[in-house]
């Protein structure tokens, strides 16, 4: 097991998960979400994807039981606890262009897209490959008749967590959130403990 790592504020990082390795990501104040995204270590041409999981898993509420799949139709990633039970497999990860869309009168942040590349590149991974992240703790409710999303704060609170164990050797990339509307309004760290 090792120590608690803390993920600081608007930031992100990325490292190795082995298979049969157990990740749990915590929100250690509440109201916080973590983009997550996956690559086979490899070969990360090998990546999560949202359409093979919403497909394989028949569901867009992603929980304890769930399996997260790649663009291969493996399965990369087993949730096999979840205390909140409400995440985001929709959107893409926050960046320049999502501030300048939805913030216009708020200062530009790269977002987790920009701290995703960063982050990533060490383990040849180029921005073209960041997909859709898994969006833990992200409260992005959808309207039955119109399909309307909308996004709002978390409903997770302080220590609450999602643990994922690795169904093969991955890369993982993971980010304490910048936007607003994501955190609301505020932006917190994010820990995480590989076991």
């Amino acid at each position: 097991m090792t120590d608690k790592v803390r993920i600081e504020p608007r930031s992100g990082t990325a490292f190795r998960l082995a298979r049969g390795q157990v990740l749990t990501v915590i929100d250690p104040q509440g109201v916080q979400v973590s983009d997550l995204v996956a690559y086979n270590a490899d070969d990360v041409r090998e990546v999560i994807s949202n359409g093979r999981t919403f497909d394989y898993e028949e569901t867009i509420r992603l929980t304890a039981g769930h399996q997260l799949w790649s663009n291969r139709s493996n399965p990369m990633l087993s949730i096999i606890e979840d205390s909140v039970g409400l995440h985001d497999f929709l959107l893409t990860p926050c960046s320049t262009a999502t501030f300048e869309h939805f913030y216009p009168d708020k200062p530009v942040h790269r977002g987790c897209f920009g701290n995703l590349a960063e982050a990533l590149l060490p383990y040849g991974i180029g921005e073209d490959a960041i997909p859709t992240a898994f969006n833990l703790f992200m409260n992005v409710p959808v309207d039955g008749p119109t399909g309307r999303i909308e996004v709002i704060a978390p409903v997770s609170t302080a220590a609450d967590f999602i643990r994922l164990k690795a169904e093969m050797d991955l890369v993982i990339g993971l980010t304490a959130c910048s936007a607003y509307s994501s955190n609301g309004g505020s932006f917190k760290p994010i820990d995480y403990v590989i076991g």
